[in-house]
């Protein structure tokens, strides 16, 4: 299966379903898997050639989204940039993967304007204010599938935690493959609601869409954790019934009284990027006792090797669980 068959298995079944809440933006599945048609289109009118990498530059919103499923249309590669990305950093990036074309918004287009004559693939640019514009007219159905699932579908940049960060390779084969067996271990069907404020840069940040779209569930995107409270009454506006932390956003919710938010419909948080410490999982356990916590653990090259469940949290805080499905 390519990535991409996601969204159009999705919007073939469901397409009045919500599948993407950022901000007061709610896309439905039948409008992302248009506009990320008529995108596809506009890139392939633009020269955009089967592998050629395509770089997003935004944050967590729901153009990022459209702008992912529309590479994968066009038969390109897609690479997330963080969105906090400095000018020097971008550039490094952009001439690694030899990006062809990028999709960046205005707060992040001087920062790319500042090393335009040192990017030297670069023959792409739109702005996500074009975007209404670059896709009029353009057809609403699907370009003609050039890929296989053994093809390249991203490249995810690790954190170079053990040097300079590097491009992981990801097929649409193996991306597919993972999602699909972290969707069977956390029992995820067309009723979650989940909440991303992970960057889609991090390849954890990025599942979450992937996930959701699979099953025909709804992402909530989410730029990071900077207001709990403002962020928890998201999680109980939007019914949120899944929440992927790592061990930093733990540490502040754990400072939270959280019993005064009313969050029923929570039914699993997971946690990877690092280990989850034992006190933080004993007292993340006390503070959600209906809600299963999910250790998980994999490395970007990868993205999920094993997990543990939840029953087995008190007993193995510091195991790494069973291999996935």
């Amino acid at each position: 299966m390519l990535v991409d068959e996601f969204l159009e298995r999705t919007a073939a079944r469901d397409p009045d379903k919500t599948a993407v809440v950022a901000g007061n933006r709610r896309v439905t599945y039948g409008e992302l898997e248009r506009e990320s048609n008529q995108l596809a289109h506009a890139l392939l009118d633009r020269g955009l050639e089967r592998y050629d990498r395509v770089a997003i530059f935004l944050d967590n919103c729901w153009e990022a989204a459209v702008a992912i499923f529309a590479t994968l249309k066009a038969g390109g590669v897609f690479t997330v940039v963080n969105a906090t990305t400095k000018s020097d950093r971008l550039a490094t990036v952009l001439n690694d993967c030899r990006a062809t074309a990028i999709i960046v918004d205005p707060i992040r287009k001087p920062r790319l304007d500042d090393v335009a004559d040192r990017v030297a693939h670069l023959r792409i640019t739109i702005g996500t204010l074009e975007l209404g514009e670059v896709c009029a007219g353009q057809p609403a159905a699907r370009p003609r599938a050039r890929n296989i699932d053994v093809d390249l579908a991203a490249l995810t940049y690790t954190s170079g935690s053990t040097g300079g960060p590097k491009a992981v390779m990801m097929t649409h084969l193996g991306m597919a493959s993972a999602a699909s067996s972290i969707i069977e271990y956390l029992h995820n069907t067309a009723d979650d609601v989940v909440l991303d404020v992970l960057p889609l840069s991090f390849g954890y940040g990025l599942y979450q869409l992937l996930m959701m779209v699979k099953v025909g569930g709804t992402v909530v995107l989410e730029n990071g954790f900077s207001y709990p409270h403002r962020v928890l009454e998201l999680m109980a506006r939007e019914g949120v019934t899944g929440f992927p932390v790592v061990p930093t956003i733990t540490a502040i919710l754990l400072q939270m009284d959280v019993r005064k938010y009313q969050l029923p419909s929570l039914r699993y948080i997971t946690n990877a990027g690092a280990a989850l410490p034992i006190a933080q999982a004993r007292a993340l356990r006390a503070a959600f006792p209906s809600t299963c916590i999910f250790a998980m653990y994999g490395q970007t090259e990868c993205t999920r090797v094993a997990y543990l469940p939840p029953e087995q949290l008190d007993e193995r805080p510091t195991s790494c669980g069973v291999p996935i499905p």
